[in-house]
């Protein structure tokens, strides 16, 4: 029997080779699903998907894009918010 916390559907099935030819299920994180715009749901660029182990090696710049509402919102619905933005000052 396997241990109980890897009775889960949570995690995904892994059939590696270990040295001595054999089968053996290793038991992982699922990959997580492309982040998505917070306004029109359209999945994001320049974001990647990563589980939480592998992304904190990545660096700021790779986790998201550097402008404003990056990582957050999609380039056309940031261009209108900022646009939006800047009316009321007019």
């Amino acid at each position: 029997m396997t241990k109980r916390i890897h009775r889960s559907r949570s995690l995904r099935k892994v059939f590696k080779k270990v040295p001595g030819g054999n089968l053996k299920v290793h038991y992982e994180q699922r990959n997580p699903s492309k982040a998505h715009c917070a306004i029109c749901g359209k999945p994001l660029l320049g974001v990647p998907s990563k589980k939480p182990a592998d992304a904190k090696n990545l660096s700021k710049t790779e986790k998201r894009p550097s402008r404003p509402f990056g990582g957050m919102l999609c380039s056309a619905c940031a261009r209108r918010k900022i646009i939006e933005e800047n009316k009321k000052y007019l």
